[in-house]
């Protein structure tokens, strides 16, 4: 076990988040919204880890295929084990986000993410984010309406800043998210991950179950 705080982390535990994405446009132009709410628990369900509530404008230029978004995210983190108190953060992101296609079954996406962090009791904090996402098609060519998929990412987290604060320091590594599920497409703009993530931070390393729903509205 290593330390997280004051708690001890039990890294043999899996940990269970729950995630609904969703995004959409106007009127098919280049102006849209998406978003996330996530309530992730350090154990299956009852221990919260964090409820995430993140919302932003996309913008999409009509020659390029690239996404915009400039966004905001509430979170309210818990704890592990039996202390319930709470610390909040209220989050400002921008981030850009492609597409390539390999070999015509490789869907890849690449987000890069820049956040300003106002965490309860804490300076201003940033961070950079990289995050790659591959969605291989199992039983047909393309990603339709019945397809079976094979979903992998990874995403890491690179701190602005060491000093937070009240004369505490983090490392310049936050942390690294390597993710592996399968995916199914219920019907055109709604599909489900089942899952499970692995969260390395500079103190400790977790398994997490995921089930995630995302929809294109």
């Amino acid at each position: 076990m290593k330390k997280n705080g004051n708690a001890q982390i039990n890294e043999n535990e899996i940990g269970a988040w729950y995630m609904y994405f969703f995004n959409s446009t106007f009127n098919q132009s280049s102006w849209g919204i998406q978003g996330d709410v996530q309530y992730r628990n350090w154990n299956i369900a009852g221990d919260l880890e964090q409820l995430l509530l993140r919302g932003g404008v996309t913008y999409k230029p009509k020659n390029a295929d690239v996404k915009l978004t400039f966004g905001y995210g509430n979170i309210t983190t818990g704890k592990y084990g039996v202390d319930k108190s709470t610390i909040a953060e209220s989050r400002i992101y921008q981030e850009t986000l492609f597409p390539v296609l390999f070999f015509r079954r490789l869907h890849t996406n690449h987000r890069f993410r820049y956040e300003q962090r106002f965490i309860e009791g804490q300076d201003l904090r940033t961070r950079f984010r990289y995050n790659l996402f591959l969605n291989i098609p199992l039983n047909n060519e393309e990603m339709v309406k019945k397809t079976l998929y094979l979903s992998i990412y990874n995403e890491i987290f690179i701190n602005g800043q060491r000093k937070i604060g009240n004369k505490n320091t983090v490392e310049i590594f936050d942390r690294n998210r390597f993710y592996a599920s399968f995916g199914y497409i219920l019907k055109k703009g709604l599909k489900i991950q089942i899952g499970v993530m692995n969260q390395t931070t500079d103190n400790w390393s977790k398994n997490q179950f995921q089930l995630s729903f995302h929809q294109k509205i």
